[in-house]
């Protein structure tokens, strides 16, 4: 991407973050103001958020004080990014680092497929036939300053493991820990040595200044990646979009437990909620339908999610949530409606992007929990 390319494509990602609410802001003009960063770097817009301290009740800096945190670089168009890439999340607008990439399989039913024919599927209901394409997520680490001001859109505790002790719907959670798609990287440098706060960020990364990006790998992320490679891995994607209003939903493989005398198979599940037109627009009810591989079909209605009902808006387009699902038996389906409100009173269902639940076929012990 040349230098004027990689301008108009930051300064539009600046342009939507605005639009959005995220907190950032452009410098004013002032003299003397020089970007972080080296080289080429400099010449893109530096990346300046409000110091939290200045932070009022209602979230926004009582002041024009900004403080420069790095300079953004030019976003990937072709490969992956390294462990330890400094980023701007392009939707939720949080600091966060890179620990390591997934690959996984997309399914967007909203792009034309080759096979266009229904097909009866284990569930019994009728679906488009959709080829998965290949894509890359990371994992990463969250800011924890910048938590309690994305708290109302998105979930930062949303990854969950099965307790390690007999209690089988004992769950816990690690905080900040988060999955983010390539399109959504805005990648940034600073000089920083530990330039996001995170309990795990110096227990992962260490500083390296002969290495770009600066941050590399210690030994316990790699071992902590390895030994919870199945608990964490994302594999499959689901994406659909009706009425606007794009679905994704993202499930998790949690492990098995056993339960008066019976096996419980645990899956915790993403869903990201964005509204692609201006119209505000409300999420009401959801309603489920989950299939199991035991022959059972169970319905599920209730209001909002999560104990919320959000409003997508211009401004505030996106709202992402988590949440656990167990079956008697290791595999089964789901898929369902959300139910939304216009402004007018009327009301519109959402369609959920039928996703399969599959457990670990070689997992030869059940998980006790995450291991470090």
């Amino acid at each position: 991407m040349s230098g004027c390319a990689a301008r108009r494509y930051v300064a539009a990602a600046l342009s939507r973050c605005r639009a959005r609410g995220l907190p950032l802001w452009e410098p004013p003009p002032a003299r003397g103001l020089r970007p972080l960063g080296v080289g080429g770097a400099a010449a893109l817009p530096p990346l300046l958020l409000p110091p939290r301290r200045h932070l009022s009740s209602r979230n926004r800096p009582e002041g024009k004080v900004l403080e420069t945190v790095g300079v953004f670089e030019a976003p990937k168009q072709h490969g992956k990014y390294e462990t330890g890439q400094l980023f701007l999340h392009s939707v939720f607008g949080y600091r966060g680092i890179v620990l390591f990439p997934w690959q996984a399989r997309l399914y967007d039913r909203d792009v034309a497929s080759p096979v266009t024919e229904k097909s009866e599927n284990a569930a019994g209901h009728g679906s488009k036939e959709v080829k998965g394409k290949t894509h890359t997520y990371y994992q990463v680490l969250i800011d924890a300053r910048d938590c309690p001001h994305i708290s109302q859109r998105s979930q930062t505790e949303a990854v969950t493991f099965l307790a390690n002790h007999d209690d089988s719907r004992a769950l816990y959670a690690i905080p900040g820990l988060d999955y983010v798609s390539h399109e959504d990287i805005l990648p940034y440098s600073s000089t920083d040595q530990v330039p996001i706060q995170h309990e795990l960020f110096e227990r992962f990364l260490m500083y390296d200044q002969t290495k770009v990006p600066p941050f590399v790998a210690r030994d316990t992320l790699c071992a902590w990646q390895e030994k919870n490679h199945p608990w964490l891995e994302l594999s499959d994607v689901h994406r659909e979009t009706t009425e606007n209003i794009r679905v994704t939903v993202i499930p998790f493989y949690m492990g098995m437990r056993e339960a008066q005398n019976s096996h419980v198979y645990w899956w915790r599940y993403c869903i990201r909620l964005e509204n692609l037109d201006s119209e505000v627009v409300q999420l009401r009810e959801r309603h489920w339908r989950i299939f199991s591989l035991s022959g059972t079909l169970e319905t599920v209605r209730g209001r909002g999610v999560v104990g919320r009902e959000p409003v997508l808006s211009k401004e505030q387009p996106a709202f992402q949530y988590s949440s656990h699902v167990s079956l008697q038996a290791s595999s089964g389906h789901m898929w369902g409606t959300f139910r939304f409100e216009r402004p007018d009173g009327s009301h519109f269902d959402v369609r959920i992007p039928p996703f399969s639940l599959e457990s670990n076929k070689d997992e030869k012990t059940p998980p006790s929990g995450l291991h470090w």
